[in-house]
């Protein structure tokens, strides 16, 4: 979800829950993971985090790595991850202060911090290089660890990703987080997350009561929406064209024509730096194609990973 819709969604759930009657505690871990992090769910120790990950798919087979966006978890790829896994090793996490891995101990929410973690989890796996794929805000970490690692990443898939400055979140100048923005980790109605969540779906219909379920258990996984918040405050942008010019590897940008969260208009700008970069654009659908259209979705991915193959 791009953050700055995000904070101004949030403003309101706040505003609106000052009264002492919208108190929404978190949920019991062990609730929660009983239902949601059943095999092939593990839990690895890397960097002091206690990461929620899924492994699936051939181990000796080319190895795909799946970095979900702002406020969502490693269960926003299962369709994409059920199709792959035949072929490739597919490994789907919840990045640090989202989802069952929960907030991080050293309270860093950097991007900086991420691609360590990222490292780090490719070094327990045994993982050399792997194939980065990301969305929004995991798209932004996703195209940041190309251009840093690049003797580690095989190939790129960038599903509208964050990483340009926009209306609240501009370059070189940390966002004003306000205040009652802070009272997220005591307030979430569950209709107000569904309005947050509702712009990333063309079809209304995708964001099924089930879906919904699942983002609000995930928001209320023990100390995530703290997390949520330490992340806003240590957000930092800085032009990324310098950055981008650095990737090495073949680039595939998949983006919905009707993202009313980062716009479409967004992929010229990657394009116009990223050396051997394509688009796909997906007509009718928003800002998580793979939840909203699956198959359709996973198409121009397919064809873009059997055509380069592994470097």
């Amino acid at each position: 979800m791009k953050i700055a819709t995000t904070i101004l969604l949030l403003s309101g759930i706040a505003f609106i829950g000052a009264g002492a009657w919208l108190y929404t505690p978190d949920l019991p871990r062990t609730a929660l993971e009983a239902t949601y992090a059943t095999p092939p769910s593990v839990f690895l120790p890397i960097l002091g985090l206690r990461l929620h990950v899924r492994d699936t798919g051939p181990r000796d087979a080319p190895a795909l790595i799946l970095l979900h966006g702002f406020g969502s978890s490693l269960l926003t790829w299962e369709a994409w991850a059920a199709s792959l896994s035949g072929k490739y090793r597919v490994i789907r996490l919840d990045l640090p202060g989202f989802g069952l891995t929960g907030a991080d101990p050293t309270g860093d929410y950097s991007d900086a911090r991420a691609m360590h973690v990222l490292a780090a989890l490719m070094d327990n796996l045994h993982i050399p290089r792997a194939t980065i794929i990301g969305n929004s805000l995991g798209g932004k970490l996703a195209w940041q660890f190309a251009a840093a690692y690049p003797q580690r990443v095989d190939r790129l898939v960038l599903i509208s990703p964050d990483g340009f400055e926009s209306p609240g979140f501009e370059y070189n100048r940390k966002p004003e987080v306000p205040y009652m923005v802070r009272l997220l980790p005591f307030v979430l109605p569950k209709f107000f997350l569904r309005m947050s969540l509702a712009p990333a779906y063309v079809n209304d219909a995708a964001l099924t009561p089930a879906l919904l379920a699942r983002y609000y258990d995930m928001m209320r996984a023990p100390g995530v929406r703290r997390a949520i918040i330490a992340r806003l405050q240590q957000v930092f942008l800085a032009p990324p064209d310098a950055r981008l010019r650095q990737i090495q590897a073949p680039t595939l940008l998949l983006w919905g024509e009707r993202d009313a969260m980062i716009p479409f208009s967004n992929a010229s700008d990657y394009l116009k730096d990223i050396a051997n970069a394509r688009l796909a654009a997906l007509p009718d659908l928003g800002h998580v194609p793979f939840e909203e259209d699956p198959a359709r979705s996973l198409v121009p991915v397919l064809e873009f990973l059997s055509q380069y193959g592994t470097q």
